[in-house]
């Protein structure tokens, strides 16, 4: 295993994490863990090498937590770094934030979390933070022994990134990152920002939701012919991120055993700027092949919305480029029909045109709409 600093501590941490939102399930119930299966991967990855363990509050239907303290026993707590956060969306007043981390800890089954996140900062529950004074609770939250170092994760743009890592004197963050992202939220230039001033920066889905990792299509195939070295999808996303020196670790949400044996094997020797110029830009065209295959220039900028009978325009734009560019159309379907079940798909355009007069890409929003909606309903 790979260990790197972590950012202005005194100690190193393995450069692969354990993300626990993906362990496999029974009955296709993501709340029903299966807890033997699930075991043996965590401790296998823990006895590889592995030291940091990533969970929190909702993850599998709120289920995660408690087997995560129950797969830790037997000396495996003692073995590694444990990571969870605090569901600040459900947090309406200074006593949530307390009472929360004590039900988490009673979960884990542990005295202290040595990592503990402010969950999914965004605009809105920065606001949150600042308004119910969540720095306060982090200072006494140390000062008292139940969490031993404060971070946060991150999913909006990037100036507020930068606004919420001067804000308090954090020891980590979390950001998303992978070769198909680079821009995207707080990106490369948040990795740089936050690397700058002494955070350890953890990186989340580095497989883009597995989308990285899927069976590539012909022409990406021949890309990944070229190198001189063979490597599975992803192999070449994982090696990507860990190629730049500001990335403390990745957190893989491994399902299988045979993902975790593989990422490990990877980790070993994907050491910062260890890529050559020449695999570089084989990951270059790839990413402009799946680029190429985008149906629809929607940039995300949410400009269209609200949309005033609540579609969620720019979530079914996402979801239909997905489903061509990285060839999961069935998995596209499910949401989509997921989407119709709340309301929010495209059949409930009204056809009011105030989308399009905002749009800057100056899209047929509701042509685009109904194709999408003829693709994917039912």
């Amino acid at each position: 295993m790979q260990y790197r600093k972590f950012g202005k501590l005194d100690f190193e941490v393995s450069a692969l994490g354990f993300g626990c939102m993906r362990f496999p399930v029974i009955d296709n119930d993501s709340s029903k863990i299966d807890e033997e299966e699930a075991t043996k991967m965590l401790r296998y990855a823990i006895d590889n090498g592995v030291n940091y363990i990533d969970t929190a509050y909702p993850y599998h239907q709120k289920m995660s937590e408690p087997f995560v303290g129950r797969a830790l026993k037997d000396g495996y707590r003692e073995k590694v770094k444990l990571a969870t956060k605090l569901p600040i969306w459900l947090c309406e007043k200074y006593e949530d934030f307390e009472k929360y981390l004590d039900e988490q800890l009673e979960k884990l089954q542990t005295d202290y979390i040595d990592f503990y996140l402010v969950h999914a900062l965004n605009k809105d529950t920065w606001k949150t933070c600042k308004e119910l004074d969540v720095f306060k609770f982090l200072d006494k939250a140390i000062e008292s022994g139940k969490i031993k170092y404060a971070g946060f994760s991150f999913h909006d743009e990037l100036d507020l990134f930068k606004e919420i890592t001067d804000a308090y004197d954090w020891t980590f963050c979390q950001i998303q990152l992978n070769y198909m992202d680079e821009y995207y939220q707080a990106g490369l230039e948040g990795l740089k920002y936050a690397a700058d001033r002494d955070l350890a920066v953890i990186i989340m889905e580095p497989l883009k939701g597995g989308k990285l990792a899927k069976k590539p299509s012909e022409d990406i195939k021949k890309i990944w012919s070229k190198s001189e070295t063979e490597r599975t999808p992803a192999e070449w996303a994982l090696r990507w991120v860990w190629n730049f020196p500001e990335v403390t670790l990745l957190l893989s949400g491994m399902s299988t055993m045979e993902q975790i044996k593989e990422n490990i094997e990877t980790s070993k020797d994907a050491y910062p700027k260890s890529l050559s110029k020449k695999e570089v830009e084989l990951i270059d065209e790839v990413k402009e092949i799946y680029k190429d295959k985008t149906k629809i220039g929607c940039t995300e900028c949410k400009y269209c919305m609200p949309c005033p009978n609540d579609v969620m325009i720019p979530n079914i734009f996402s979801l239909y480029n997905d489903g061509h560019m990285y060839s999961i159309k069935d998995e596209v379907k499910n949401t989509y029909n997921k989407i119709m079940e709340r309301e929010k798909d495209g059949s409930k355009c009204i056809e009011c045109g105030k989308c399009e007069r905002e749009c800057p890409q100056n899209l047929p929003i509701i042509e685009h709409l109904k194709t999408i909606h003829k693709e994917f309903a039912n």
